[in-house]
């Protein structure tokens, strides 16, 4: 079982879809995400391109994020997500959910001028799909924004695309996240 594992939301237990087709990020992964993004997260905008149940954007939020967005293309995880956002909707912040595949749904907040200050990128880790979504997201960035892509510690990520950079990455078992700023030439 999932919770919220701190702020004002804490030990929240969250729905988790059925079957294998997401794979939720940890609490281990979690907690360094967090542990990392805890400056950053007061008031922030916080986009959770590959949502699943929702669990890292709603930690978010539940840590003082304003505003958060969650992207899932899966109908029975967008359910859950839909009924975990509910769950918290005491915990402050703005909540919305986006049945839409990540792309379509990136390119199209860009397009309408949405930008977030938290990009955080978690697709499937055998997916050709981290290095469309790091250069789609940089349209959406804040100009002193941070994109997150949390991918399988054997697979490198490039150095720079588009118009980010990285910045860190920090390896917690088998995983990875790895940290982009927007490059300023």
């Amino acid at each position: 079982m999932t919770r919220i594992i701190g702020g004002t939301g804490k030990g929240r237990r969250l729905q988790s879809p059925r079957g294998e087709a997401t794979r939720p990020t940890g609490a281990r992964v979690r907690q360094t995400l967090f542990d990392i993004l805890a400056p950053r997260l007061p008031g922030c905008r916080f986009l959770d391109a590959f949502a699943g149940s929702g669990s890292v954007g709603l930690e978010a939020l539940s840590r003082g994020a304003a505003r958060v967005v969650l992207v899932e293309k899966s109908r029975e995880a967008l359910q859950a997500a839909r009924a975990n956002a509910q769950a918290v909707a005491g915990a402050g912040g703005e909540v919305q959910v986006y049945h839409q595949d990540a792309r379509l749904a990136v390119a199209a907040l860009g397009d309408a001028g949405v930008r977030f200050d938290i990009v955080f990128l978690d697709p499937p880790y055998d997916s050709d799909l981290y290095e469309s979504m790091l250069e789609v997201s940089a349209l959406v960035l804040e100009r002193e924004g941070l994109v997150v892509a949390e991918h399988f510690h054997k697979r490198a990520l490039p150095e720079t695309i588009g118009g980010l950079v990285s910045t860190r990455s920090v390896r917690i078992g088998d995983h990875t996240l790895t940290f982009y700023e927007a490059r300023h030439d």
